[in-house]
């Protein structure tokens, strides 16, 4: 797949993450470099507590951050990889050019992308008019309708009193889902059995989204019951072609926190496999996404329908697995798409064998799974 990437045309990347992404970028572009010859630079952003870490040893220049931690204007302690005029003042004094932030931290803030745009660096990912559009989901909802992508019974618009919640429920019927419009990592999500439960559930389920995203807005969509959660990597160019790179199967989870990725879903055959993978890039090109990102679906195993759930706008840790079973180097095709470069053919690769990624998880099982870092002997 090398020679898809020849058209790179950055030159010194800023990595706005710490640890296993920015490892991540900084093996691409080495690999990069010494298959084409290019002597691309990459910058590593740190903090105090990351000073001696691997991924500053390991690329070209670095960047002192300072502390780890900063105050925002709420009063609000947060990780200086979040402090925008912190980046903003690395970003003009590194000379970057791009910016690769990988997952986590500003990786879907369209605040940071308009920041990029503001001072000509190469923001290495979706826009931020499509961040915005489908880092929403009641928003992203309404851009998958549109594109003849299949959605679960829901709301149709956020529900924001008690009273609007019980005429929708009653619609909608039980069980059903309350789902925060904003941020991820199964916050603000609850799943209501009754009548009974809703008021307490949509009160928490918009308290918890305020508190997690600065954002209280709910809608609320009808529950398929047994359902396989699989999602689809796609990457976008600026010709308006993209790909739908691979189907993943992320259906073991516990606390809405997935625990294993599998690459092709078992679940689906060869032509649902297609047909999710048609509405994937559907919904993309509808969107104008360019880069990479991942369409999220529910799949019914029994009737074989499937219904859009969200879009992750940006690169997910999960990649690999797609990356195993295709080929695809999803890091170099980022950059190559965020250069200017456009995708070679109208379909991608062709999934071949099989990939399963774990997630290990560091707690203590006798209090409660609470979390328990420590040494791994």
């Amino acid at each position: 797949m090398g020679g898809i990437y020849d058209e790179l045309m950055l030159g010194r990347i800023a990595i706005i993450n710490r640890g296993e992404p920015a490892m991540r970028l900084i093996n691409a572009v080495e690999e990069y470099n010494a298959e084409h010859g290019t002597a691309i630079r990459t910058i590593a952003l740190f903090t105090d507590s990351d000073r001696d870490a691997m991924f500053v040893r390991r690329a070209d220049e670095t960047y002192d951050l300072g502390p780890a931690t900063f105050v925002d204007e709420q009063g609000n302690r947060q990780v200086s990889y979040l402090d925008l005029a912190r980046l903003e003042r690395a970003l003009v004094d590194t000379g970057a050019d791009a910016a690769w932030v990988g997952w986590g931290f500003v990786a879907e803030r369209y605040e940071f992308v308009d920041l990029c745009d503001r001072l000509g660096v190469t923001f290495v990912g979706p826009s931020s008019e499509v961040m915005k559009r489908l880092g929403d989901k009641i928003s992203s909802k309404l851009v998958a309708e549109a594109a003849d992508v299949p959605v679960a019974d829901w709301s149709g618009v956020a529900v924001d009193t008690l009273d609007d919640a019980r005429v929708h429920a009653e619609r909608l019927g039980f069980p059903l889902m309350i789902k925060a419009t904003a941020g991820g990592g199964g916050r603000g999500i609850r799943r209501v059995s009754s009548v009974s439960e809703l008021d307490e559930a949509f009160n928490s389920a918009r308290s918890e989204a305020l508190n997690a995203f600065g954002n209280g807005a709910v809608f609320l969509e009808t529950l398929v019951p047994q359902a396989k959660h699989i999602e689809v990597q796609i990457i976008g160019d600026s010709a308006g072609t993209v790909w739908s790179v691979g189907v993943r199967d992320c259906s073991v989870q516990r606390r809405n926190q997935k625990l294993f990725e599998e690459a092709p879903s078992p679940s689906l055959t060869v032509e649902q496999d297609a047909e999710v993978r048609a509405a994937a890039a559907r919904l993309g090109a509808a969107a104008g996404y360019a880069n990479a990102g991942t369409v999220e679906f529910l799949f019914d195993p029994a009737s074989g329908g499937f219904w859009f759930m969200e879009v992750n706008a940006r690169l997910q840790v999960e990649h690999p697995v797609t990356e195993l079973t295709t080929g695809v180097d999803m890091v170099k095709l980022q950059l190559h798409v965020a250069g200017g470069g456009v995708l070679p053919h109208p379909e991608p690769p062709p999934t071949v064998g099989h990939a399963i990624e774990a997630r290990v998880n560091a707690e203590d099982p006798d209090a409660g799974f609470a979390p328990a870092p420590g040494r791994i002997e």
